[in-house]
């Protein structure tokens, strides 16, 4: 398996301190020297820092320019029939029924082993991944770009904008100002937990340990990781909400109880991801769900209970977003969105 690891990612995320054993007192030591090369402040998990410590060697993914890695739909239709691969990890159904051409299925908990032994990735230009609405895609391409695969895109808004068929059973159905008189403006404040979820996968190297929770998070498929809003509104309280968008975005209304995160300067940085609690669920939310997309996955990736708002900002205060599209820079998703390019089946 190739691997690259990200490092550093740049959105939501505090303080490590996490205490585990060893086998051996050379192991001991040497582990614990790892950690304080992490961050010297903090003490953090073994497994945790090695981790952590690949992850800066290899390459920091989630704070390059290349972070989120999406592409237009646009792109995708005029790149079709060159060196690119789309990778449809909708359901079978969904795909018989329609689907872009010369696209591969592949069911979510497949895509490690495709990627494996079931193609040659590099020999790509591009590997373009795509689900219903982008989320679910954003997620997927940032676990594969972690490990090491950086030609993988996520199409933004999934197949909703390839025609008005998909858009109208995804965005154009999911977009709601449902709940745009239950947001508050007050500015909540992260607590000092400095703590990370402890990894307790018994592996040895950053290298194995970014393997084993790779394989593990494809192995829990995409049930859960997406979180609707109206489960969220229901009880606000029992979740730890991060919020991705901008001071003035979150200052001009935000839901109930969340807590800002800057997306440049979270992911992969200890003294912001301990701030984060472990005893309970975590709901990461931006303005589509793409990048909070690619922020769940690597906390995930690190242990946390974390979950992405299905359809961001444009599930709960979608007019509120069109009112102010220009003075703050929303981005509601729009019929205008939507192209009419060609599905095969």
């Amino acid at each position: 398996m190739k691997r690259h690891y990200f490092s550093i990612f740049s959105f939501l995320l505090l303080c490590i301190l996490l205490v585990t054993g060893c086998k051996g007192k050379k192991t001991e030591s040497k582990q614990h020297d790892v950690v304080q090369e992490v961050n010297k402040s903090v003490a953090i998990g073994n497994e945790t820092a090695l981790l952590l410590k690949d992850l800066k060697e290899n390459g920091d993914y989630v704070n390059s320019k290349v972070f989120p890695s999406l592409i237009k739909a646009s792109i995708v239709n005029e790149s079709l029939g060159k060196n690119m691969l789309v990778v449809d990890i909708r359901s079978p159904k969904q795909f018989s029924e329609g689907h872009i051409k010369g696209a591969v299925n592949k069911k979510f908990e497949e895509v490690p082993s495709f990627f494996e032994t079931g193609i040659k990735p590099f020999e790509y230009d591009k590997i373009i991944i795509v689900s219903e609405d982008g989320q679910v895609s954003s997620y997927a391409t940032c676990l594969l770009r972690l490990m090491g695969y950086g030609n993988v895109y996520s199409m933004r808004w999934g197949m909703s904008v390839w025609n008005n068929k998909y858009a109208q059973d995804g965005w154009l159905k999911g977009v709601s100002g449902k709940y745009e008189t239950k947001l508050e403006n007050t500015v909540n404040e992260r607590p000092s937990l400095l703590v990370m979820p402890e990894l307790k996968t018994g592996l040895m190297t950053g290298p194995e340990i970014g393997a084993a929770r790779f394989r593990r998070l494809f192995e829990e498929g995409t049930t859960d990781i997406l979180i609707s809003a109206d489960e969220v509104f229901s009880n606000p309280q029992k979740y730890y909400i991060i919020n991705l968008d901008r001071k003035d975005k979150y200052e001009d209304g935000h839901i109930p109880g969340s807590v800002r995160y800057k997306p440049e300067g979270t992911l992969g940085y200890t003294d912001e991801m301990a701030s984060i609690p472990v005893d309970k669920p975590v709901v990461v939310y931006c303005g589509t769900g793409h990048n909070s997309g690619f922020a769940t996955a690597y906390l995930r990736l690190f242990g946390y209970d974390a979950h992405t708002l299905k359809y961001g900002n444009n599930g709960f205060m979608y007019n509120k977003m069109v009112k102010q599209r220009t003075s703050l820079s929303w981005l509601p998703f729009s019929s205008a969105d939507v192209n009419d390019f060609e599905v095969v089946k």
